[in-house]
């Protein structure tokens, strides 16, 4: 199938969004998992070059088990804030980023509401033609056209559930040039949406592994977006409707507000990126993870052979870096999940 059909399929026009590898070390996990007779767990790393060793064991373990093509970047802060990779897996190819990218576009529409252009409380306009009438989210559930919603309701969608016809929403507010323009001047010239004939509508586009894990830095650090922008944006990715069934699949309540992530899937892609936080909310592990290839691609659940690579990886690596801290100057507030039953 043509690489352009594809990225027809991907979004814009209503479908689902959706050797070279460089560890910290080059063993195979073999300790971890353990059955009566065999050696006992390593013990919980204390340090960051314990913590890179041990995500790098288990990336690698997982993605041999996975099958497939994998590029990926796993970075760990070090306590002075500096970054040292984990995995570094063919992590400059472009690739086809899928929902992952939905932050990208957020970050431009967010971008926009920085510099006064647009406010979160204004509204934009569902019409019957602009729903996607396949794929993800819930604007094509409620069969209520036309209506009207807040751009702050488009955004939260678009990065919680990863509604399809939010990207299309955004685009009625910054077009797919404005978009790349804005990632441009961000500096990020690969990671981009790929403009159709309708100037509004564009499909998700391409990244790589590294500009995916810089544009994160970038958000944690504050020089992506103003603090109101950010703290919107991280507390959306970090949102108990945000995606569970990758990295944050066998995480406690409390544990799944640690990690801001995105995923996106479409054909035998599935991507996954985002952010684990400390005990206090201070950023330590960078993921970008893109796979494809791998048996099943039907299956875009849970059972998918690189969905449940990422749920093993995510336990794995949120328990390799449990004992250490993350960037003291880069403190979040950290999310309390408190249910609620109505009334």
């Amino acid at each position: 199938m043509p690489r352009q059909l594809n990225r027809r399929a991907a979004l814009g026009l209503g479908a689902t969004a959706a050797a070279g590898v460089v560890l910290c070390s080059t063993a195979a996990a073999s300790a971890e998992e353990t059955e009566p007779g065999q050696a006992l767990p390593e013990p919980t790393p204390t340090t960051p070059e314990q913590a890179r060793k041990r995500v790098g064991k288990v990336y690698q373990r997982e993605t041999t088990r996975a099958a497939g093509i994998w590029n990926s970047l796993i970075t760990v802060a070090n306590p002075d804030g500096t970054l040292a990779s984990a995995v570094e897996d063919k992590a400059d190819e472009r690739v086809e980023a899928y929902s992952v990218n939905k932050i990208a576009v957020a970050t431009a529409v967010l971008d926009k509401v920085d510099r006064g252009l647009l406010r979160l409380d204004q509204r934009v306009d569902v019409t019957a033609d602009i729903v996607a009438t396949t794929g993800d989210g819930i604007f094509r559930l409620d069969r209520a056209y036309p209506s009207s919603v807040t751009l702050g309701h488009v955004m939260a969608n678009l990065l919680s559930v990863s509604d399809d016809t939010s990207v299309r929403l955004c685009g009625l507010v910054c077009p797919a040039k404005e978009v790349n323009e804005i990632l441009v001047a961000k500096g990020f010239p690969q990671t981009q949406v790929t403009p159709v004939a309708n100037p509004n509508r564009f499909f998700l586009g391409t990244t790589t592994p590294r500009e995916t894990r810089d544009l994160l830095q970038a958000l944690v650090k504050g020089t992506l977006l103003s603090a109101t922008s950010t703290s919107f944006l991280l507390n959306i990715l970090r949102s108990p409707v945000a995606f569970t069934d990758g990295i944050r699949r066998t995480m406690s309540s409390d544990e799944r507000v640690r990690v801001a992530t995105k995923a996106g899937w479409f054909l035998d892609g599935r991507n996954e990126a985002g952010i684990m936080f400390d005990a206090t909310g201070r950023p330590i592990l960078t993921y970008s993870l893109f796979a494809r290839g791998q048996a099943n691609p039907d299956n875009f659940g849970a059972t998918h052979p690189a969905v449940q690579a990422r749920a093993v990886m995510g336990r794995k690596f949120l328990d390799a870096v449990d004992r250490l801290g993350g960037v003291a100057t880069l403190r979040t507030s950290v999310p309390t999940y408190r249910p609620f039953n109505g009334g």
